[in-house]
């Protein structure tokens, strides 16, 4: 028989504390008032661009590029500001009204990231084109723009879903067996994010189309991941293959989860048992990976999502929920719920912004944007789960 999840919102424990209000919120909630603080403390007068930290550090540098950062910037590179979107569109689910949102300002300030000199056209790094283009970065958006699509119905948005597409082909070659590099300008690596997302972006679009060559080309993907990039271990995703086979081994919670998301949507889509049979064993490994166990002050533990890139914890939960859809098994989701719980009351400061450490234990002085929107993409993406 399936466990169905039984969510349990914090009501008078977490009203204890004054910023929360005389109730706690419920997801929903919560979600609109961390992207609220976003907007207020990321935003930059005059624009629809977002700063990358808060408080704002001039002298900041990205060490997530390719190349790391030669010098600072004053606005959010591409993949923090598309993390909004991704928070903004699961809020969308829940929420028409927050098209709004989505088309009044978030996609003002997505268009400057365009780049439209080099083919195919595809979203660069930083602003106003010339800087690197991750197939990563415009994988993110596209799913986003798929899932829009599906709220929606209107076509301008599945359109550029599909144009976004071109890029990530741009991206595929018979090197190392197939896959898709990380970054356009220096292909030197094979990566889960940059495959995994595609999988599952190519499934999005094979649903929302009903074109067969999506259908296949996500088998595809998820079949070469899968054989290269796997842990025989555990059902873990390391992190890439240089393009001499060798293998960067460390594991993040976002490439399992992303493989979760696509093995649920292949077994959807074809019903293959090996699917979700795979899906399944990446779920547990994860749950067993990047949740710890923590014992909070009054006592009870529970495990919590680790100490760590908070937004990666959001992708994975993407996995959790699509296969919680079809198996019912609530228990991974459970322990998000609960540190989501944790988290507003003890990661959360007076700014409604959170601390990586969801535990609230250690204290950030500075707080990422792409931090803020993971949280946000969480507590919207719980309150869309269609509960029995």
């Amino acid at each position: 028989m399936k466990r169905f999840l039984a969510i349990t919102l914090l009501t008078c424990s977490l009203a204890a504390c004054g910023r929360c209000g005389a109730t706690a919120p419920g997801n929903l909630g919560r979600a609109k008032a961390t992207l609220d603080s976003i907007y207020k403390w990321y935003g930059v007068d005059g624009s629809f661009l977002l700063r990358e930290n808060h408080p704002f550090d001039a002298d900041y540098k990205a060490g997530y590029l390719a190349e790391g950062q030669a010098a600072p910037n004053p606005y959010s590179y591409l993949w923090p500001f598309s993390g909004t979107l991704s928070a903004a569109t699961a809020i969308l689910g829940t929420d028409p009204s927050y098209r709004s949102v989505i088309d009044g300002r978030i996609l003002p300030g997505l268009a400057r990231y365009l780049d439209t000199t080099r083919m195919p056209v595809a979203y660069a790094a930083y602003v106003d084109a010339g800087s690197d283009r991750f197939y990563d970065d415009n994988l993110w958006l596209g799913i986003d723009f798929c899932d829009i699509y599906e709220a929606t119905g209107d076509r301008k948005y599945l359109a550029e879903a599909e144009r976004i597409w071109e890029f990530i082909g741009s991206g595929m070659d018979d090197v190392l067996g197939g896959g898709i590099y990380w970054c356009e300008q220096h292909k030197d690596s094979k990566n889960p994010c940059s495959n995994a997302p595609a999988a599952v972006y190519a499934l999005k679009l094979y649903a929302a189309t009903g074109e067969r060559h999506y259908l296949e080309q996500g088998k595809a993907l998820y079949a070469w991941t899968k054989r290269y990039l796997s842990d025989p271990g555990d059902g873990l995703y390391y992190d890439n293959m240089a393009l001499d086979g060798t293998l960067v081994k460390t594991k993040y919670s976002c490439n399992s989860g992303q493989m979760v998301q696509a093995g649920a949507l292949l077994h959807k889509a074809t019903g293959d048992e090996s699917y979700l049979k795979d899906a399944q064993r990446t779920a547990a490994a994860s749950y067993g990976c990047f949740f710890t166990g923590f014992t909070p002050e009054d006592g009870t533990p529970f495990r919590i999502l680790g100490k760590g890139d908070v937004w990666f914890s959001a992708v994975m939960t993407r996995g959790f929920i699509e296969l919680y859809r079809i198996d019912g098994n609530a228990e991974y989701l459970e322990a998000v719920q609960r540190s989501l719980d944790h988290a507003w009351v003890h990661a959360r400061d007076g700014k409604g912004l959170f601390g990586a450490d969801l535990t609230g234990r250690v204290k950030d002085s500075r707080k990422w944007l792409l931090t803020q929107a993971g949280m946000a993409e969480m507590y919207a993406r719980m309150a869309n789960l269609n509960l029995k």
